[in-house]
């Protein structure tokens, strides 16, 4: 009687048996499992580029924010608030500003510079008239009449037009002397350094203080050499 024939793959005469575990590809031979996993571990090494790249996302954050100082930093720069306060606000080119819009005409500076010659003038014509006399008693009064006539001198055009800059013909009739730089009165210094410079504008048949007739600066020699305009007000 002969024995009974196993079914397929459970005998030892099976030649399928050893490649249910030891065929190519199978969890039976040995050669393969590294492949198996050896391809897995390019999987986590080609992420870790994809983490290295993280940081070069962070790395350009402060690329980003390093630009701001520089957006933030503009706006000191803004040209429209270099001449918003007071009076400069007329003029508001740098190193100065510039020429102002409201020049006075000739016919008012020439009306203003009569008042202050009347001011002046009168009591020294006084003085001058009571020294021509040979009477010694009317000298000395003739003597007070030019002090008089030119403390008021140096009063109204040094010191008064120079903290104001107005002296009271130009009050008169509504002008100002103002300094081209700060658009503010020059000072009693420079006021007086300006007085001295209209000898520059009598010199040459006094067309120096005709020169604001065609000047569109409207500005006689010693206004161009002490930067000064006059202005209506």
């Amino acid at each position: 009687m002969s024995n009974p024939t196993p079914p397929p793959g459970y005998g030892p005469q099976d030649p399928q048996q050893p490649g249910q575990y030891g065929q190519p590809g199978q969890y039976g031979q040995p050669g393969q499992q590294p492949g198996q996993y050896g391809q897995q571990q390019p999987s986590y090494g080609g992420q870790q580029p994809g983490y290295g790249q993280q940081p070069g996302q962070y790395g350009q954050q402060p690329g980003q924010y390093g630009q701001q100082p520089q957006q933030y930093g503009q706006q000191p720069g803004y040209p429209q608030y270099g001449g918003q306060p007071g009076y400069p606000q007329q003029y508001g080119q740098p190193g100065g500003y510039g020429v102002p819009s409201n020049l006075a005409a000739w016919p008012n500076r020439v009306g203003g510079w009569l008042i202050d010659v009347l001011i002046i003038g009168v009591p020294y014509g006084i003085g001058v008239a009571l020294a021509s006399g040979n009477n010694s008693g009317m000298a000395i009064l003739a003597l007070l009449f030019y002090l008089v006539g030119i403390g008021l001198g140096i009063w109204n055009i040094v010191f008064r037009q120079g903290t104001t800059g107005q002296t009271l013909g130009k009050s008169a009739l509504g002008l100002k002397l103002v300094d081209g730089i700060s658009g503010q009165p020059v000072g009693p210094g420079k006021a007086f350094l300006r007085q001295l410079t209209h000898i520059l504008d009598g010199a040459a048949c006094y067309i120096g203080y005709l020169w604001p007739l065609w000047d569109e600066k409207r500005q006689t020699f010693a206004d161009k050499i002490n930067n000064t305009y006059v202005i209506k007000l």
